[in-house]
């Protein structure tokens, strides 16, 4: 979750629960619980299952822009060894060679990257919506009154169901 979102999520959760608070003090005790989304990031099977995914897709691209590199990187290796032996002409049109491939390296990398980063946030967003429904599932489960995700300024241990999440995850 980006931080804007988990920072409105956070006033948001502090003022409802305030007025919760204040509304039930009489009333049952409040069950609440916290979330690290850091750590279910890091750790749900799913962020290496999408890590997978990502390297299988793009794989061959990057092994593409690889070869290109080392095609530049021997063609400017030879324009430096013979650079002196060659014609003006043969120089010209092996240093425009190397620069037309270079150019088409960098087009083809920014393009690599973007669609990488285009993948990486679809897969994000997917990953965001299971920890939602996993932290439902437990939350309903266990009769939680409010769950918050982690950037509250204390939290005790007791409330954290990050691994009860993390085993929701695994289940799917």
């Amino acid at each position: 979750m980006s931080n804007a979102i988990i920072s409105r999520s956070l006033s948001v959760t502090a003022l409802i629960l305030s007025l919760f608070v204040s509304l039930n003090a009489d009333s049952a005790e409040l069950k609440v619980g916290y979330v690290q989304v850091e750590k279910i990031l890091q750790d749900a099977p799913q962020t290496a299952e999408s890590g997978k995914k990502l390297e299988r897709e793009f794989g061959a691209r990057s092994q593409e822009l690889d070869k290109m590199a080392k095609q530049i990187k021997d063609l400017e290796a030879s324009l430096d060894k013979d650079g002196l032996t060659l014609s003006d002409s043969d120089r010209r049109s092996k240093e425009r060679d190397a620069q037309n491939i270079k150019v088409e390296f960098q087009r083809k990398q920014r393009e690599l990257r973007e669609d990488i980063n285009l993948r990486k946030n679809e897969e994000l967003a997917s990953l965001q919506d299971r920890i939602n429904k996993a932290v439902q599932a437990v939350a309903k489960a266990e009769s939680y009154d409010l769950v918050m995700y982690s950037g509250v300024a204390y939290a005790a241990d007791k409330i954290d169901i990050t691994d009860k999440v993390l085993k929701q995850l695994g289940k799917k």
